[in-house]
């Protein structure tokens, strides 16, 4: 069969069945992404005879002698379709990974099309960006700035992947041909359990293992008998070991039972179908409260070693804590409000799923492609579970497909780890969206009860908080999430008692993991859903009671913790954020609706430590190239955070550069010794810190160099664009790079950073919303938030960390629910039938940023990829309230859960009305 694609021609023949996005990749052409494989996402889109369709429902037959056309054959870095130049110019992407998809999209709009996107991109996802940079790329919008050498930082410079974005020549995990280390690649599929609670008593895989192009079946009695956790944190000791590769116990539907590695996956899918377990079925519990009566059944039975706080009641975590007397703080009270708040659970739903691909260098080293965040940490949990030295481990990630959190755990490394011991080939294993749905992580469910009391002058007098979270069937990050979310939602106020008890709990449903804002975005929707009633409740402008009760410098910040304290007032702009966001609200025009329409406006504030306590660390090497170019090393990931353009303004501003002239290599174990990770916002904040240690030694040592070569004092030398000016000599950088290696010296400087102490950055949301009175619709009039970044090192991508957060924020508040039936089955494991946002579900959101610079972060820069998202709920929970008088309780808050409550609208038992809103 003849294929024409992107102007050359192939003569092969698709296996039986096979979809053309598969066949495409299996072609070479790895810009046609794996998103769905159910037309849900748009990420594999390509134009068959210049009609853009979704290639993973085509059969690769029916494109039999027509044009493809794929991202790669539109442009080319050399000669971009005008498309690809607009999206470069808009900067319209984050990671990247939905962009080939909307760029083929967006190349087949005719101009009635452009008019309405909405309708035009339905078919386009993208997790990251919040759609108004996409929008704007379309459109024509330019963002990118051109600046001198030196003056990067606080510039909206263009990321350096970006022409590889836009043509779809960079790589991500799976973007692999099967040659040299990887010739012979074989694939892997896991046979899951379908039961949520069970013991295995016999495997048989004889007639699995008897399929042709099967190659190993792993079992338990295959893997290592040691315990550990998928979390990944700089001190393993935050997790409980809990987690086997392969265990004989089940703990939740989905499960990993056996893994089949096979010369194709249609091959391990089928084998995995041959393979007969026998099950004793064990007792299953699903509710947290249940699992902590006496008599539940004990979803692990674990020695305390293990670090599970109290393994026979189901407890993997708590925290109990106050200061000062709540009782006596109440009585002193004038108002007081208590309210029991729900938190569904939510998944990361970034574009790529989780994956891993491992080998065996020639030197018998592991070496693992992976989509992660954590790439040192992974190597090291790699090491101690097989018994390795760490340079026996290289660990890497190319570009990543999104992560949110999801990809802070090693989900498929240590499974494709021991199939690659054990088979001595190659192994690729790729999760499915259904998969990534029901067998990876979410974001913990909670249920938090929280009491506040207040004097009619609208002070605070006491806040007490119960939180009950639903960690699954393993610990992995309960702890943590635990604590983080008992910490800056509650110490965000100054408040002279305060009272709390948080719970993590074991259940037999999938496992609750890391997400965005760790455990704040569920408390905050709690504690500023609270803040707002009480303020109602004493006749206070909700703003101003906040203005009267947050925290200002000088003032602990505190939550009823016992530490680490090492958090400090790096800078503050808290105040000019509620100024920013009042200020914006008060300049809305009176909404054009009928009567049928209920409009309201909200508020709420966020708090958030830049940096995870109990240390996080980073190191940077900067080096002068024999070229004259700078070449950077650091470990942090780039998966849509923008880390990567921020690392090379840092490094060209303070080497008098530009950043054309700043090579990066990152996220590998074998370029620097130690990061800790891309998570907890850290990217900049200490990844960074790191990178400017690293700029100022090495721009020290050329100046030192410089000296002496030219006989100047130092003071006379100075860096400028490709050159040192020495005294009245310029030396150019070639020259001196040669100079100082026939002279020995080596050009290189290194920086490290340690993580504390910690700063704050703080947020506003605002909303201003309409409610149908008859249906419940919600429409989102305007969207406002106000950031306290510090120092702005890139104003371009940070105002898209903010709107692609207020944008996941957005679905998580109104629609987004990973539902689990009473049986602990995931039932909407899909795109289809789990809502994220769509371009015409997002409001465009104006974005505005504190005037402040963090004298702890990098030049003065604040994290800003996790806070953002945290407020979002609890504002739109109160815009909702002001608009229908009645206070939601739990969230999604979907249409058919208010429109009853909206009918009746301001009614005089609003109270009641209230407590009659449970989740679904």
């Amino acid at each position: 069969m003849t294929y024409l694609v992107d102007g050359k021609t192939h003569e092969a023949i698709p296996r039986p069945g096979q979809c053309l996005r598969t066949f495409l990749r299996d072609l070479g052409c790895f810009g046609v992404k794996k998103g769905c494989d159910a037309g849900d996402c748009g990420a594999c889109t390509v134009h068959i005879d210049g009609r853009p369709v979704h290639s993973c429902l085509v059969p690769a037959f029916r494109a039999e002698n027509q044009e493809v056309t794929t991202i790669e054959g539109l442009g080319s870095p050399d000669d971009l379709h005008p498309v690809q130049q607009s999206f470069l110019d808009a900067q319209g992407f984050q990671c990247g990974f939905c962009t080939a998809g909307a760029i083929m999209t967006a190349a087949a709009l005719d101009q009635a099309q452009r008019r309405n996107l909405p309708a035009a991109l339905k078919g386009n996802l993208c997790r990251c960006t919040g759609y108004r940079a996409i929008a704007d790329a379309i459109e024509g919008v330019k963002h990118v700035e051109r600046v001198g050498a030196g003056q990067a930082c606080g510039r909206n410079l263009a990321a350096p992947a970006g022409p590889g974005v836009v043509t779809g020549r960079v790589r991500y995990t799976m973007d692999v041909t099967p040659v040299g280390d990887l010739a012979g690649l074989t694939h892997m599929k896991i046979l899951r359990s379908p039961h949520p609670s069970a013991r295995i008593l016999s495997i048989d895989t004889s007639n699995a293992l008897a399929l042709p192009g099967v190659v190993a079946v792993l079992t338990h009695a295959d893997a290592p008998d040691h315990y550990f956790s998928t979390a990944r944190h700089e001190m393993y000791t935050d997790d409980p070991d809990d987690t086997l590769v392969l265990d004989p116990v089940i703990r939740h539907i989905g499960q990993r039972v056996a893994a089949v590695v096979a010369d194709s996956e249609g091959i391990a899918e089928a084998a995995c179908k041959l393979i007969a377990v026998e099950y004793e079925l064990l007792p299953a519990v699903f509710d947290p409260e249940e699992a902590l009566r006496p008599g539940a059944h004990v979803v692990h039975d674990k020695p305390l070693s293990s670090r599970i706080a109290h393994p026979q009641r189901n407890i993997v975590a708590e925290l109990h804590g106050h200061l000062g007397d709540v009782d006596k703080g109440f009585a002193k009270a004038d108002a007081i409000h208590e309210g029991t708040y729900y938190i569904q659970r939510v998944q990361h739903a970034h574009l790529e799923t989780h994956g891993a691909i491992g080998w065996l260098d020639g030197d018998g080293r592991l070496n693992m492609r992976t989509s992660t965040q954590v790439p040192f940490l992974t190597r090291d949990a790699l090491c101690t579970l097989f018994d390795l030295p760490q340079e026996k481990v290289r660990v890497f990630a190319e570009r990543v497909g999104g992560g949110f959190g999801g990809k802070q755990e090693m989900i498929t490394e240590d499974i494709v780890a021991l199939a690659v011991f054990k088979t001595g080939r190659p192994v690729k294993l790729e999760y499915t969206r259904t998969e990534q749905f029901s067998a990876s992580t979410s974001r913990h469910p909670m249920k938090i009860t929280v009491k506040v009391g207040a004097t009619n002058d609208g002070l605070l007098t006491a806040i007490s908080m119960r939180m009950l979270s639903n960690t699954g069937a393993y610990g992995n990050h309960g702890p943590g999430v635990m604590y983080h979310g008992s910490g800056e939602c509650i110490a965000l106020y100054r408040c002279p008692n305060k009272k709390v008890d948080s719970v993590a709990v074991y259940t037999n449903e999938m496992p609750s993991g890391a997400f965005r804002g760790y455990g704040l975005s569920q408390s905050n929707f709690a504690v500023e859903s609270a803040m707002d009633e009480i303020a109602r409740q004493i006749g206070m402008d909700p703003i101003e009671f906040r203005r009267r009760n947050v925290v200002v410098p000088g003032d602990p910040m505190t939550s009823a913790d016992d530490g680490p304290h090492d958090v400090e007032y790096g800078s503050y702009g808290l105040d000019q954020c509620l100024d920013m966001v009042e200020a914006a609200l008060a300049r809305s025009p009176a909404p054009n609706l009928s009567d049928d329409w209920l409009v309201g406006r909200g508020v709420a504030a966020g708090m958030i430590d830049t940096i995870p306590p109990r240390g996080h660390r980073a190191e940077s090497r900067v080096t002068l190239l024999p070229d004259g170019t700078y070449e950077l090393k650091t470990g942090t990931a780039e998966f849509g955070n923008g880390t990567t353009t921020v690392h090379c303004q840092i490094v060209a501003s303070l080497l008098g550069t530009t950043l054309a002239h700043v090579r990066i290599k990152q996220s590998d174990t074998d370029h620097i010794s130690h990061d800790t990770g891309a998570f907890g916002s850290t990217g900049t904040v200490v990844a960074g810190s790191a990178t400017r240690e690293a700029a100022e030694d090495l721009a020290s040592i050329i100046l030192d160099f410089a000296a002496s070569l030219a006989n100047v004092g130092r003071s006379e030398c100075k860096l400028g664009e490709g050159a040192v000016i020495a005294g009245s000599r310029r030396i150019a950088l070639p020259v001196l790079a040669v100079a100082a290696a026939e002279a020995g010296v080596k050009l290189s400087g290194q920086g490290r950073s340690g993580g504390t102490p910690r700063s704050v950055a703080f947020n506003v949301q605002g909303f201003e919303v309409a409610i149908h009175r008859r249906y419940g619709e919600i429409r989102i009039l305007r969207s406002i938030h106000a950031a306290d970044a510090g120092t702005v090192m890139n104003p371009m991508q940070c105002r898209g960390q903010v709107e692609g957060g207020v944008a996941q924020a957005i679905g998580a508040a109104l629609y987004e629910d990973l539902n689990i039936d009473g049986e602990g089955k995931v039932t909407n494991p899909t795109f289809r039938g789990y809502h994220i946002p769509a371009f015409a579900d997002i409001p465009r959101a104006e974005v505005y940023f504190a005037d402040t610079y963090d004298r702890i972060g990098p030049l003065g820069a604040k994290s800003m990829s996790e806070s953002p998202y945290n407020p979002v709920a609890a504002a739109l929970g109160n815009a909702i309230r002001d608009a229908i008088g009645v206070r939601l309780y739990a969230t999604p808050f979907k249409a058919d859960r208010l429109y009853k409550l909206a009918a009746e609208a301001r009614p005089s038992q609003a109270s009641a009305a209230a407590a009659a809103y449970e989740p679904a």
